[in-house]
This record gives structure tokens, sequence and C-alpha cells, in this order.
């Protein structure tokens, strides 16, 4: 693939449209994925807990300290999910339960080790860089001890969320108590740095700009080039039900066109993941011909989204279908992209 700039994308954005740059990212795709295949992954979203001190305007989902509809999973309700995840065939699970501050990380150690003495098998990809950041903070140590201590009892890989914008201006609009956007990439790059593979996320139409999109694309990439630790990269777009924003919602067309953008801009970054969860199963299947090569997780369970009324869930049989109908072979992997035979 041909690196382009900054100025080069703002360019196609502009002057190029919807199946013209659909065509130049499937083009893309199909140079870096020859193999007709769309991948994806069984898994759950355990959300452990809704406590959370952030307070970002765009969560529908999160509750302050003290509130009466906040909770907190116990050891055994968490196993019993997990329990009916493995009979679903499920390979992992997706664990995030916000800045919580009355949660230290020895529960942390304590609530992986409990997971992996039970299920040994089970792949934990959890716990988001501003959480890793603010226990960092919270137990006044490095970052680096707190990934070591969470890789050591058991934990696999880090998801990219929190991600949003990586650009100070929009964080300090969404989410003022959470990490800068420094802080975000000093995470991964230590997670990359300690073995742990992670994904970038960007979460897109609220009050970014286009140039604060790519600049966000343009950090992922250049820590890319250093640490090789991206596995995937997934856009979505801002659910505006049920939260403290009054920003409408960026259309399918919008987020279609910049998908296709990222596959062209992050040449580094081996996959890119259709998010049917917003935008549901057709237009994620139409993502399969604007760049994404991953279907991403049946979403045995999903929390966060289904928060702001957007609740779209995907037995294994009907995902395997539509990426069928789209003309690919589709395929179960693992979090690093291994296929499961």
């Amino acid at each position: 693939m041909y690196r382009i700039n900054l100025d080069q994308a703002q360019k196609l954005w502009q002057e190029k449209n919807l199946f013209e740059l659909g065509s130049m990212a499937h083009e893309a795709r199909q140079e870096l994925h020859p193999e007709n295949m769309v991948t994806y992954i069984v898994d759950r979203n355990i959300n452990y807990s809704n406590i959370c001190v952030s307070g970002c305007k765009f969560c529908a989902f999160f509750r302050p300290p003290g509130d009466q509809e906040g909770y907190l999973l116990t050891f055994e309700q968490l196993e019993q999910k997990i329990q009916e995840t493995m009979e679903m065939g499920g390979m992992q699970i997706l664990l995030q339960g916000g800045m919580n501050p009355d949660l230290g990380l020895e529960w942390y150690e304590k609530l992986l080790s409990f997971i992996k003495d039970r299920f040994p098998k089970l792949a934990v990809h959890g716990f988001s860089p501003p959480e890793i950041f603010y226990l960092a903070g919270k137990e006044d140590i490095a970052v680096s001890r707190v990934i070591s201590r969470l890789k050591k009892s058991g934990l696999d890989s880090i998801p990219g969320g929190g991600a949003e914008i990586l650009v100070d201006r929009v964080r300090r609009k969404l989410a003022p108590r959470k990490c800068s956007a420094r802080q975000w990439l000093d995470v991964m790059s230590e997670a990359h740095n300690q073995g742990l593979k992670t994904t970038a996320t960007m979460m897109m139409g609220h009050v970014e700009t286009t140039e604060e999109r790519l600049e966000h694309l343009q950090k992922i990439r250049d820590l890319q080039d250093i640490t090789h630790g991206f596995t995937a990269f997934i856009p979505w777009t801002f659910q505006p039900g049920n939260t403290l924003m009054d920003t409408g919602e960026a259309s399918s067309v919008e987020y279609l066109k910049f998908l296709a953008l990222s596959r062209l801009y992050l040449d580094n970054v081996p996959n890119i993941q259709a998010s049917w969860v917003t935008q549901g199963a057709h237009v994620g299947q139409l993502a399969l011909m604007w760049g994404a090569n991953d279907f991403g997780s049946t979403m045995i369970e999903e929390n966060v989204v289904a928060a702001a009324g957007v609740s779209f869930k995907m037995p294994e049989d009907r995902l395997r279908g539509l990426i069928q109908k789209a003309g690919f072979e589709p395929r179960k992997r693992r979090m690093d992209y291994t296929l499961v035979e």
C-alpha cells in the first residue's frame, strides 16, 4: 500500500464520493488480505461494574458512586456469565468497568486470578487505557507496574476503549476527568512493550472536526510504526440516546466513507473492524466492501451501547450468514487474529 499523508487524506475526504473512496479502500483491503475471508470472534462484553467517576457526557451507562442504580458483580455472577459464554462457543471475554474509586489493583488481580483458575483456556481482553491510567494514579505507582501486575494475574490483551478522539480539545469537552490523548497512547505503548496486543478505536460524530479525526489516525499510525502492537482499528459512531449530549448521529454514509479512509490511512494496522453493533447488520455487511475485513464479535452481551437505546444482538449462525451473503468465507478467530480451526 502507498502511504498517504494528512493533506492527501483531507483531499480524498473532500473530493472522493462514497463509492470512489469505498472502491479504493476495498482494493487496499484485498492487497492486505488476498484470501476471500472475513474473520469474527465469539465473545461477551462483561461490564463488572457501572460505577465510574469519569462522568463522560456521551455515556448513558455509568452511574456515579453512591447512586442507587450502581452495581458491582460478584465473582460468582461473573463465573456464571463466563460459563454461559464458553457453552456458546466463546473463547474470550471483554472486561470493562470504568473508573471505580472503590476498587484497588489488588481487587483486579484477584478477579483475574479467579477467572484464570476456573477457565484457564479463556482469553481475557480487558481494562481500557483510562481504567489502567486511573488505577496507576489511585495506587500511586507507574502505569508499567499496573500492566505487569495485571498481566501476571492473567490479563491477555487490552481493548482500545476510551480513545474517543485522541485530541485534547475534544477530550476536554467530552470527558474532562479522563486521561489525555498522550496518556492513552502511553498506556498502549507500555502494553505493547510488555508483549500485550491491543486494539485501537475511535468514537466519531459528536464535537470533533475532520482534521481532528485525521489527527487521531495519525497518532495511531505513528505509535504502530514503533510498536506494531495494534491488531485492529475499530471506528464507530456516537450514539446520542439517553446521554447529556444533544448532537445528532453521524449517518451511515459518513461512517462508511470514514471507514474507507481509515483503511487507506492506517497502512500498518492489519485489520479494520466493521461496527454492526452501532450501525446494524446490513450497514455492517456493507462495511466489508468499504475496507473492513473483520466483523467483530457476536456480542453475547453488550451493555454500554444498549444504554444509549441501540441494541443489536447477533447469533453466530446469522453473523456467518451475513458474511457469506457478502461473498466472503466466515472464519472464527482469536483476539490476536490467529484462526480457530
